[in-house]
């Protein structure tokens, strides 16, 4: 992150049929975690939306309640995922804030998807909260590896590395 230190964004989830769980860290803010509950939905069969309304607790350097959601969007080989929470801050309520993340992506193959991913975060401090830019995964059996790039034609990006495990 430009003008900042690196940090690693742990997020774990647990999906049993419709019941959704996640733990977060240094998601909402540096230093704070965040643990979530939610009610999985899923529709269609060639165009299908998976839709996971969300509420959660966030506490450490930010501390409040929060509503989510998780949305995908698939149609043959596109995918549109996106992601986001109203923080209510508990200590002030003019740091309530919205925070999102998408991605649209194509996949010509099983392992290999491209595409484009914004957000919209508090994280990083910039004259603006929303960055977008590329985005390229790998896919090997239950293993996901991602990257992006944010702000790349500005000389100062931000570049992200995911590391999925499914199993």
């Amino acid at each position: 992150v430009p003008d900042d230190s690196d940090y690693v964004q742990p997020t774990f989830t647990a999906d049993y049929d419709w019941l959704h769980l996640e733990a977060r860290y240094n998601y909402e803010d540096i230093d704070t975690a965040s643990i979530w509950v939610g009610y999985n939905f899923s529709f269609g069969e060639e165009l299908t939306l998976d839709f996971t309304p969300m509420i959660g607790g966030v506490f450490g350097n930010t501390r409040g309640v929060a509503p989510g959601y998780e949305i995908t969007l698939a149609w043959r080989n596109f995918e549109l995922y996106t992601e986001g929470e109203f923080v209510f801050d508990a200590d002030d309520s003019s740091d309530n804030f919205f925070y999102s993340w998408s991605e649209l992506t194509y996949a010509p193959t099983d392992w290999f998807r491209a595409g484009v991913a914004a957000q919209r975060t508090k994280i990083r401090a910039h004259d603006s909260d929303f960055q977008i830019g590329p985005l390229i995964g790998l896919t090997y059996e239950w293993l996901d590896f991602s990257a992006f790039v944010l702000f790349a034609d500005e000389g100062d990006p931000t570049v992200g590395l995911g590391l999925s495990i499914e199993f």
